[in-house]
């Protein structure tokens, strides 16, 4: 039986903490920040955590992580 592939896009935008969740970074902060408030912007600096049903979705396309 082949090896599963990695879907690479997935790879790139997910990594997994030492307990097995799901980080990932917020969306929001690349561009057009004049019009968004300071206190927004620092918190879209720190990482997120999907979500338990998030997981699994993001689970199938990672195989062997």
């Amino acid at each position: 039986m082949p090896k599963m592939k990695t879907r690479k896009s997935a790879a790139k935008r997910y990594s997994f903490t030492g307990t097995g969740k799901i980080k990932y970074k917020k969306m929001g902060l690349r561009h057009i920040l004049t019009k968004k408030s300071t206190k927004r912007k620092r918190n879209l600096r720190h990482s997120g955590i999907l979500s338990k049903a998030e997981q699994a979705r993001a689970k199938v396309l990672m195989p062997y992580s």
